[in-house]
């Protein structure tokens, strides 16, 4: 079952990396557009989202952010075939502007390493691409679960040399090494943590659980940090990689003020950009204890 349920993954990750960008973002926005005119688990939580992250909108802009940002992630989802099946330069040419580079050449000037964070903002599988086709550079991922799919995805995210390292504890220690040695690391930092050893921090004002692994990589290695994401162009157009300092702090040895800095800098980030923001993530779930669960009412965390 498993391996008929991997071929027809395959099969259609072949046929949507077929399409052009311009076929695949008119398919994908007609996706996003379903499932926000539907009443669908992705609406819901994007709806209860965007009421806790931006109370100043009316109603009327909730909703129409809602919408476009639904078509957004249909984009995003019909996109990511293309940037693991087509040829890397093919994907690369998509990208019109780079701004804000001068910062990683900075950044990499006295040899330490460097972490680049990427929210699940525009296209981030294109953010990887780029980076690893540029620099030395580790990406942390967790495995898939159909476990026979984690072998493609090393291979068309690791085809120009990127190290793909697991979250675990052996995964980790190879990511500090490489960041010792003065390397890359892409860590997607908007994730709602599971276990022991992360903190609260307030992410758009409501305090939520946020991983403490970047403010430690920091302390052992030395590492800087800058923010990075894709955005998503008009019109088919392509995509502008952006690069942008992170706040102040995000290395401090108390976890709270380090978290409290890691979710202001990727909130700047999406409020730069608010309608490429992956909302139907479930990135508010786990709050301090004895806190009501926003996505399900009654049920006390």
């Amino acid at each position: 079952m498993r391996a008929v349920k991997l071929f027809l993954i395959n099969s259609l990750l072949s046929l949507a990396g077929s399409l052009s960008l311009r076929m695949a973002q008119k398919l994908g926005s007609s996706l996003g557009w379903l499932l926000w005119k539907l009443p669908t688990k992705a609406r819901d939580v994007t709806d209860i989202n965007l009421s806790i992250c931006f109370p100043e909108y009316s109603e009327q802009q909730r909703a129409e952010l809602a919408q476009t940002s639904l078509q957004q992630t249909g984009m995003t989802i019909l996109e990511i075939p293309l940037m693991w099946e087509r040829p890397v330069e093919e994907c690369l040419n998509l990208i019109q502007q780079v701004e804000g580079e001068e910062l990683i050449n900075q950044a990499q000037q006295d040899g330490r390493g460097l972490i680049l964070l990427a929210p699940h903002l525009g296209n981030w599988e294109l953010a990887g691409l780029y980076f690893s086709s540029r620099y030395k550079m580790a990406a942390l991922y967790s495995p898939p679960n159909i476990a026979e799919f984690e072998d493609y995805m090393i291979k068309v995210r690791g085809r120009l040399g990127s190290e793909l390292v697991r979250g675990d504890r052996r995964g980790l220690a190879r990511l500090a090494s490489i960041l010792r040695e003065g390397g890359i690391a892409g860590i997607l930092p908007d994730q709602s943590p599971r276990g022991k050893g992360n903190a609260f921090a307030p992410f758009f004002g409501m305090e939520v659980k946020t991983m403490t692994l970047v403010s430690k990589l920091m302390q052992r290695t030395g590492a800087r940090v800058l923010m990075t994401y894709a955005e998503r162009l008009p019109n088919a157009e392509g995509f502008r990689i952006i690069i942008r300092e992170a706040q102040p702090g995000l290395d401090d040895k108390d976890p709270v003020t380090a978290t409290t800095a890691l979710n202001a800098s990727v909130e700047q980030c999406v409020r730069a950009l608010p309608e490429q923001y992956q909302w139907e993530y479930k990135r508010m779930r786990h709050r301090p204890p004895g806190i009501e669960n926003p996505y399900k009412p009654g049920q006390i965390c």
